[in-house]
Formats: C-alpha cells, structure tokens, sequence
C-alpha cells in the first residue's frame, strides 16, 4: 500500500475537465490526486522563423507553477528575470514528448503551442502535464480540422521505490509529493502508441537512484508498472475525448 492506503499498483483518483478556458483552441485541467494543472492549446498559422518553407509544421510548450501551487509560496519566475533550469527542462521535455503525437507535415505551417499551469502541486506535475496537455492539443486539432494530424496518443506517469535501503518496500505508482520525495528510486515514464493500435512505446524514460542503487530486474519492473499506468491514462484521456 501507499502511505495513503492506496494500493502500490493504483494510480491517484484521476479526472479530466475539458473546455475549462473559452479562448484556447483545445483546453483541459487534468487532476490526478491533489495535482491539477491547466493545459491550453493555441494554434497559430506561422511557424518560427528558422522553420518557413519547408512546408512543416512545429509544437512547443511553456510550463510554468502558480506561486501558491505548493505549501508554500514560491516567487514568479518573471519577477526573477529568468526561468529556473527545473521550469526550462520540464517544458522541454513537455514539448518533445507530445511532438511525437503530432504529424508535423500535415500540421502544415502552423505552430500548435501547448501551455501548462499548475494550479496545486502534488508531486508529477510534469506528468500530468504531458497527459492533460494531450487531450488539448487533440481538441485544438478537431476545432481546426486537422485531426488526420494526430496519429499518435502520449500519456506518462511516475513510478517509484519507496524505501531507503534493504528494507524495499516494493514498487509504486503515481507518486504523491510525501511518496515523491522519499523515494529511494525515482522515475518518469512518458509513452506513445498508434492511433490505430498497437504496442505501447517508450518516449522518454528518465530513472535515479535517490536513496540507492537499483537493480536490471527492478528497472524492467519500473517499466512495466509504468507502462500499466499508461494504458489506464490511455483509455481515460478517449473516454473524456468522447
């Protein structure tokens, strides 16, 4: 069990709000636990400016959390001056992973911008932010007719070791921020599979050893546990398409 009582192998209670804002061509605010995060998709008929001509398409993504987001308040990063290098990887890594979704030609030169705020930080903001953000980029898509664009589905999830030595306590799924910071291994897994089916595929996989080394035979089980996952975001995000 989580510390919550939650089984090791159950995700957080999960919801999608779709149309949560009236402007973006595609919105949602995706709620897993006590995470939500407000993803936007805006299309614009430009592309940037190393990009025109070739007849392609782009998509990109800002992430950004609310100053009250966590339990205490942290400063706007444009008060700063400067994002954090924590803020520039996530958005990074937002942007790729949902560009594996997007056919980039039949977007034509049009840019497809994809903006995540969280509203309360819960631990996986990053996650949720590619999941809910791809139920947004897929209703910009319709609005604009280009639905043959999107070929692919992304979801991703957070997989990890709650102990801190010998002890193992086994694997866990969909890590609260308490669970997220104790993890003796921490992971990310972000996948993608066919519109029209098939095998699930890995987009990106990131794992540390926080508290400890891990072993081949636990990775593989890190991976299967959050493949598991993505499959039950999976059929949530059609479900809330639908």
């Amino acid at each position: 069990m989580h510390p919550t009582l939650r089984p090791l192998d159950q995700l957080r209670p999960l919801s999608f709000q779709i149309g949560a804002q009236s402007h973006p061509a595609g919105s949602c605010l995706i709620a897993m636990g006590g995470t939500r995060v407000l993803c936007a998709a805006s299309l614009e008929e430009k592309v940037p400016g190393w990009m025109k001509g070739k007849g392609s398409g782009w998509l990109t993504a800002e992430y950004g959390m609310l100053p009250s987001s966590t339990h205490t308040r942290t400063d706007r990063e444009a008060a700063k001056g400067k994002q954090q290098g924590r803020t520039v990887e996530i958005q990074r890594l937002i942007g790729r992973s949902l560009r594996q979704a997007v056919d980039l030609a039949a977007l034509g030169e049009r840019t497809l911008t994809v903006d995540c705020d969280v509203l309360d930080a819960d631990g996986g903001t990053r996650c949720a932010s590619i999941t809910g953000a791809w139920v947004a980029v897929a209703l910009a898509l319709r609005k604009h007719g280009l639905d043959a664009a999107l070929v692919r589905q992304v979801a991703a999830v957070s997989v990890g070791a709650l102990d801190k030595g010998e002890g193992r306590t086994g694997l866990a799924l969909d890590l609260d921020y308490e669970e997220d910071h104790l993890a003796a291994v921490d992971s990310n897994l972000i996948a993608a599979r066919s519109l029209q089916g098939g095998e699930l595929e890995l987009v990106e996989l990131q794992a540390t050893g926080e508290g400890r080394s891990f072993t081949r035979v636990e990775a593989a089980a890190l991976l299967d546990l959050g493949l598991s996952g993505c499959e039950i975001l999976m059929a949530a995000q059609r479900k809330a398409l639908a």
